[in-house]
Formats: structure tokens, C-alpha cells, sequence
């Protein structure tokens, strides 16, 4: 377990405020219907929720943006929604929140990618899913062209937040990770299989276990074959630093030449590991360009991610309950 003194903490902690993070990657809409199962169905043997509450919540690259946000720093969000119902509301959530939303793009020949998930007696029962998964036209990527390599300059970080539904192409991969290094913005990527080898010389190349198996075509059932691939990718793709996520037993940091090093989960209930993945990359941009060291931000984003797995649906990380959990740790 990684401990940091209250001082160092503090210190870190201090530096999130302002800090500009772009986010570029595919934008979500949550939805939930919450509520309870008393009976089953007589037309099919399936449950009856009556629904108690029902709302909606930023998700997907937005989550990484609202992650951000609740961590003090200003998130800068590029990607798309649909011209439809469910784009306008998160427009409407953004708005909400008094985050920009100058770099994303409405687009008429695609829906808004919607999650709704049914939750009764606080148990996650089903999700539905309305997307698309075609990639952008020419002019769209066009469009996201200019942003990037307008916005990027100004930025702290890039976040690079994957998750396969057709708005990272490879040519706007390209055109991030090469704006970002012409300006010496650091560049961490969440990615997804589609793209998994064309993030090359990116600051932090971030998959959980489950992506790097799929995109090695082979399971990584020890800590010999986990290493092995680790190295693999470090040589491959020659990010400075790489972090495999391994669910319950926490992550996995390669650097260069050196060992591997292992950073535990703290034990607590796991609820729901919904939006996990989004809170790790949040939260090891704001520590990184917060003065932490690399092991130092992936011991506040191992913590983050535990939180927030302890909550039911979607939620960002909130700052002084990751303090709190840390100073506590310590």
C-alpha cells in the first residue's frame, strides 16, 4: 500500500484547482429507473420493478469530464450527441454543471449513445444500450480536427477516453497525441480494442486486464504472463508509463526497465464498478499534472476507483471524500 504523508497529500490536493484537462472520447447519457420487486410477471417469468425514481447523469467521456470537474479541476469535453432528445439533455446536464460544451459536436446522422440501466432493491437488473458504433464522417472529423489542435495547447492534460462507439479514428488519434507532444501536454489514453496498438509514444496507456487479453488475443491468468505482456506494450507502444487495472487486486504500473510494481485494493463492498475506469483516468491526470509522481497518482486513483465502487450507478469521485479515505489510509 502506497501511504503519503498529510503534507504531501495536501500539497497535491492543492494543485487540483484549475487545473484545464481535455477530454476527447465518446460521450454518454446515463439513464436510471430506480425502484422496487414485490412480484414476478405473469406473462413472463421475469420480475415487475415499480419504479420510484428515475434521472439521468453524465456518462462515458462525460463522466471523465464530471470527474474532473468534482475534482476541482475544468474539464474541456470534445465529442459528439445526436441532434435528439437525449443530446439536448446532455447539453442540459453540462449546462447544469457550467461546463463548456464549445468543443462538442451535434450530429445529425447518429444518435445520442444512451445506457439505461434498471435498478430495484439496489441491485443493478438490466441495462439497454441505443448507439452507434459506425465511425464519423470526413467533415465531422474535420470538425474535431480543428478543435483539438485548437483547444489542446491550452491545456494541462488530454485524456483520451475510448470506448469503440466510431468517434476515435485513427487519424484523429494521430492528430491528438502529435498536437499534444509538439506542446508538451501529457497525453493519457483509456483505450478500447478497436484502436488498442495505435496509441504510440502517449504519456500513460491505461487498459484493464480484460482489454489487454482481448487485444493480445490471450488470457493473462498470472503474475508471469501479466509481466510478460507489460513489457510487450511498453516496447510496442513506448508510453512512459503504462497501468493495467486488475479489478479487486488493484493495478499494475511498468515503467522502462524496472519492475513491475503492484498497487493493492483497500478491502470494502463493492457495489456496482460502474464508471470505475473513468474515475482511474481522471483522477491520475489531475495528481500527474498536480506534481505527484506517477506511483504517488495511481495510489489516489486506486482509492478513487474503490470509492466510487461502493456507490450504486455512475457517480464522480467526490474531492474530500478521497482526502478523508487517504488521510484515514495514512
Amino acid at each position: 500500500m502506497i501511504q503519503l504523508e498529510k503534507k504531501r497529500l495536501n500539497a497535491i490536493f492543492n494543485n487540483f484547482s484549475g487545473k484545464k484537462v481535455l477530454v476527447f472520447g465518446d460521450l454518454m447519457l446515463d439513464r436510471y429507473f430506480w425502484g422496487d420487486v414485490s412480484r414476478i410477471s405473469p406473462e413472463a417469468p421475469v420480475p415487475v420493478v415499480e419504479i420510484t425514481q428515475e434521472f439521468s447523469r453524465l456518462g462515458g467521456a462525460a463522466n471523465v469530464g464530471n470527474n474532473i470537474d468534482s475534482l476541482g479541476g475544468m474539464p474541456y469535453l470534445v465529442g459528439l450527441v445526436g441532434q435528439d432528445n437525449m443530446g439536448k439533455e446532455v447539453l442540459t446536464l453540462l449546462k447544469e454543471k457550467n461546463l463548456p460544451k464549445d468543443g462538442i459536436v451535434v450530429d445529425s446522422s447518429r444518435p445520442t449513445t444512451v445506457k439505461t440501466r434498471v435498478i430495484a432493491n439496489g441491485q443493478h437488473v438490466v441495462r439497454t444500450d441505443r448507439e452507434s458504433r459506425k465511425p464519423i464522417d470526413l467533415a465531422t472529423q474535420k470538425r474535431v480536427e480543428t478543435t483539438l489542435q485548437a483547444l489542446i495547447p491550452q491545456m494541462d492534460a488530454v485524456i483520451i477516453e475510448d470506448y469503440n462507439k466510431g468517434l476515435i479514428v485513427r487519424d484523429l488519434i494521430q492528430v491528438a497525441i502529435r498536437t499534444a507532444r509538439e506542446h508538451n501536454v501529457p497525453i493519457l489514453v483509456d483505450p478500447k480494442f478497436d484502436n488498442f496498438l495505435e496509441y504510440r509514444e502517449v504519456t500513460v496507456f491505461k487498459p484493464n486486464i480484460r482489454e489487454a487479453e482481448a487485444a493480445l488475443g490471450r488470457r493473462l491468468s498470472g503474475q508471469e504472463e501479466l509481466e510478460e505482456a507489460g513489457r510487450w506494450l511498453l516496447k510496442k507502444l513506448q508510453p512512459k508509463w503504462l497501468l493495467i487495472t486488475l479489478g479487486e487486486k488493484g493495478m499494475a504500473v511498468f515503467e522502462d526497465e524496472k519492475e513491475a510494481r503492484y498497487i493493492s485494493s483497500r478491502a470494502r463492498k463493492v457495489r456496482d464498478v460502474s464508471g470505475a475506469g473513468d474515475t482511474v483516468i481522471s483522477t491520475l491526470a489531475m495528481a500527474l499534472v498536480s506534481g505527484a509522481t506517477f506511483v504517488e497518482a495511481a495510489a489516489l486513483a486506486n482509492r478513487a476507483a474503490g470509492i466510487v465502487c461502493g456507490e450504486v450507478g455512475i457517480v464522480p469521485i467526490d474531492r474530500e471524500k478521497l482526502r478523508q479515505d487517504l488521510e484515514e489510509a495514512g
